[in-house]
């Protein structure tokens, strides 16, 4: 135990110094009394493959997102995108404070402050998967996510808007997001089953 707590005040001394000869990762800590923060570096998120996009065989009349008729194609330039998108309405945000930017490993308090904040740098980070801006909009891109209520420990989200990856995937990554700067959560829900079926998907706009 000595020895560990000599190590520790020898990581916090270099700390303070500002050495950075190793990462975050590998401070060897006691775990039972220090709380490690880890950088940003998606280790939680698995590789998307094709079937966590909505395909060419989607019923939505319209296409499939960057195939859509009136829209950009996925394979345009960004001003392009951004052109058109900006003539589409974007998904609502009806919280205005502002972004908790943390690394993964981060241990915030459950309130809906910092649920907030947290879902705020989400939209961000994970920022392809919404509609928050114009390029993505661009390709048929609209969807959203909002704070919707808490149940217990449980979080309540709903999603709006069309989305080009299958809404299980996007309520995935945002709750994974979520639960790894706020481990108080135990989980992530959606306030209407109906917002994760495709039929939602292909009535949004």
């Amino acid at each position: 135990m000595r020895k560990i707590i000599i190590k520790v005040l020898k990581i916090q001394a270099l700390l303070l110094t500002g050495a950075s000869c190793f990462s975050p990762s590998s401070i060897p800590v006691n775990r039972r009394n220090v709380i490690v923060t880890y950088l940003s570096e998606w280790s939680d998120f698995a590789a998307l493959d094709d079937d966590d996009l909505y395909g060419d065989d989607s019923s939505d009349e319209l296409g499939p997102p960057g195939k859509r008729e009136g829209f950009a194609d996925e394979n345009d330039p960004q001003e392009y995108k951004a052109e058109i998108g900006n003539t589409v309405e974007g998904p609502e945000v009806d919280w205005f404070g502002e972004p908790l930017f943390l690394p993964i490993g981060s241990v915030l308090p459950l309130t809906e402050e910092n649920v907030q904040g947290v879902l705020a740098a989400c939209r961000e980070e994970i920022g392809t998967m919404f509609g928050y801006s114009a390029e993505n909009r661009g390709v048929g891109i609209t969807g959203g996510v909002d704070f919707v209520d808490f149940d217990g420990p449980t979080v309540i989200v709903r999603l709006k808007g069309r989305f080009w990856h299958q809404r299980y995937t996007v309520l995935d990554r945002v709750g994974k997001y979520i639960q790894g700067r706020i481990p108080e959560v135990v989980d992530i829900v959606i306030d209407d089953p109906y917002e994760l079926t495709d039929e939602a998907n292909d009535a949004a706009f």
